[in-house]
């Protein structure tokens, strides 16, 4: 039986430790430590770890630092083959270098391509049609490593970044089985990257997504459906911060960033083309589609955005 170790963090994990678990049976996991979460702030464990716990996985670590000594140790203890990580921390050397057989990380690109913290997002900001995921080995430059196995898929017109995220976690947890599978057998043929080919996909904030209406609606369009739903791509409103989820083409011309609201659309100018905002959420309320928002509307039909 093979010795796995899978460390992950958030949703995005939970599928490919599901599958990995079936496949292989995962002895350890490595997650977050807990935390407050939610409105009562109570502490509670991150998704790996819950899902750990609901497999019937008792072996759970949760370093507050991958550098600690302790945590070296303890993982050497357990003579991993095969070291699994899928959105966790950077490891250093002194622990990917630790599995027989190899330490590989599943990306959510097609690598070189959007190397970095938030690849998704930035598939769709820069209108990518086609992407997938990529299992690569581990060295001590992030998402560098040669790589072992990709999976593809295409991104239909108007997929948000949270549609394409749920859409690349099955594909995630089928490259990692095969991509482990494919290390214990020794059946892999790792590849250099090609760093000429590299782009870069750095962490989204909520300060660098407001939205410049001054561009053409194609670019404004990709970048609301790329930053939805976070950190959400806005605009100020009449004097509120307005979050925009979802935005669709339609016909009219106007001054960059001029909004009306007639005939049940709220629609907004860019540099080339008018589009229609469709969902989208005030301060203080849920987010909504602007169908549901009109009927309590009181407020001015034009104006401009800011």
């Amino acid at each position: 039986m093979a010795n796995i170790i899978f460390m992950g963090t958030p949703e995005f994990a939970v599928s490919s430790l599901q599958a990995l678990h079936a496949a292989f049976g995962v002895t350890t996991v490595v997650s977050a430590p807990d935390k407050p979460r939610g409105r009562g702030l109570s502490v509670s464990p991150s998704n790996v770890t819950q899902a750990a716990l609901d497999l019937g996985i008792t072996d759970i670590l949760q370093p507050s630092s991958l550098k600690d000594p302790a945590f070296v140790h303890e993982i050497t203890d357990r003579t991993p083959d095969v070291i699994c990580v899928i959105a966790f921390r950077i490891l250093p050397r002194a622990i990917y270098s630790l599995a027989r057989c190899g330490s590989f990380n599943v990306h959510a690109s097609l690598l070189p391509t959007f190397r970095g913290a938030a690849p998704i997002n930035h598939a769709i900001i820069n209108g990518e049609h086609e992407t997938g995921v990529t299992s690569f080995l581990l060295n001590d430059v992030v998402d560098t490593g040669t790589i072992l196995l990709q999976r593809t898929c295409s991104i239909s017109d108007g997929t948000t970044a949270g549609e394409l995220y749920a859409q690349l976690m099955p594909l995630a947890a089928e490259c990692a089985v095969d991509t482990c599978r494919g290390l214990l057998s020794g059946s892999i043929i790792p590849r250099s990257q090609v760093d000429g080919l590299a782009s870069p996909a750095p962490k989204v904030f909520r300060e660098t997504s407001v939205i410049d209406w001054t561009k053409d609606r194609n670019t404004v369009r990709n970048f609301i459906h790329g930053l939805s739903p976070a950190p959400c791509a806005w605009t100020h409103w009449n004097d509120d911060v307005l979050k925009i989820y979802r935005a669709s083409w339609c016909d009219g011309q106007g001054a960059p960033g001029t909004w009306s609201m007639k005939n049940g659309l709220l629609t907004v100018a860019c540099l080339d083309g008018m589009l229609s905002i469709d969902e989208m959420q005030l301060p203080g309320k849920r987010r909504m589609l602007f169908s549901d928002v009109a009927r309590g509307y009181r407020g001015p039909t034009e104006g401009k955005f800011r």
